[in-house]
């Protein structure tokens, strides 16, 4: 600790003056750091202060006995999970879901992107706009349960097939056919609410140089491929090392919602599966051990697409 009476005077005297220079600062920003304020104290709360829970991991937890007294249990649980004969099935179906969206689910809000792009009918564009929009602020359990009705048996869907001479089928107890309800309830539900930041990037693109794109002679598809698609390239390679982050993540509340047992081949993922381990069967060590190894997966996953990123176009999340 440094001594101010030993320190020269003009030391001294320079160390109050950047004090009184901070403190001048702070004030002059106070409203600004109290607006900061709240969103840190959440960030604390509920999402820093939790991680104290990963400890559960590592022990044999008892919620009598808390966090600082249960006895330790090493990586017990995480060698429990790796050896469990449901662990290939939960990852396999987890890593077939998410591959099944990166190839349908995030092209499609581009496609939609650039669609309503070349729209010239400003009115006809903003109702487009509105009507795919408006899924999104839908609730996972209000979309769930139009799922359920529209594919049942006396459903919508059944009903026009029927219409066809086809038989009625059991949609939603079909193990073959649960990826194919859930990606396209998730485009149907996304698209329009994630082509927004699209629609941003491409309202970045200079007009000049569509312009001198006509006058060579080029057609909307050469547009599209040579100045829409480069234009936007940057923002999509983010979102897709976003994505890939959570290659080992799904939005669990819809598949518990969707899923049943006939389902579970093809529905059971490892959130659902840590869901029914971690709540139902109380079984909370088990369930961090499961959170830890998906989080450490998730983080391996995104610095190497980073890093390919990086070598392959320049454009890095960090």
């Amino acid at each position: 600790m440094i001594d101010h009476q030993k320190l020269p005077p003009q030391h001294v005297a320079v160390r109050k003056n950047r004090w009184t220079v901070t403190l001048k600062k702070l004030n002059k920003s106070k409203f600004l750091y109290t607006m900061f304020a709240l969103p840190f104290i959440y960030f604390l709360i509920f999402h820093y202060a939790p991680m104290v829970g990963n400890l559960m991991a590592f022990q044999e937890y008892s919620i009598m006995k808390g966090f600082f007294a249960s006895p330790w249990a090493g990586t017990k649980y995480f060698q429990q999970f790796l050896t469990d004969p449901y662990f290939w099935k939960v990852v396999r179906n987890t890593l077939m879901i998410n591959v099944y969206s990166l190839i349908f689910y995030f092209p499609a809000p581009i496609i939609f992107a650039i669609l309503m792009n070349e729209l010239r009918v400003q009115l006809f564009k903003r109702v487009i706009q509105t009507v795919t929009y408006v899924p999104h602020f839908l609730s996972t359990v209000v979309v769930a349960g139009m799922l359920v009705n529209f594919l049942s048996t006396t459903g919508l869907i059944n009903q026009i097939t029927h219409m066809f001479g086809m038989e009625a089928k059991t949609f939603m107890s079909l193990p073959e056919w649960f990826r194919t309800i859930f990606i396209s309830s998730e485009i149907w539900q996304g698209m329009g609410w994630n082509s927004i930041i699209y629609l941003a990037a491409l309202a970045s693109i200079d007009p000049l140089l569509y312009e001198a794109a006509t006058i060579d002679g080029a057609n909307r598809w050469h547009k599209i491929r040579h100045i829409t698609l480069p234009g936007i390239s940057t923002v999509a390679t983010i979102l897709f090392l976003l994505t890939i982050g959570h290659m080992l993540s799904v939005g669990f509340e819809k598949i518990i919602l969707l899923y049943s047992g006939p389902t579970y081949e093809t529905a059971d993922v490892i959130q659902s599966f840590v869901y029914r381990r971690g709540l139902i069967d109380a079984d909370f060590s088990f369930a961090a051990a499961v959170g830890i190894f998906q989080s450490v997966l998730s983080l391996v996953l995104i610095v190497s697409a980073n890093s390919i990123s990086k070598k392959v176009n320049g454009t890095r999340l960090f």
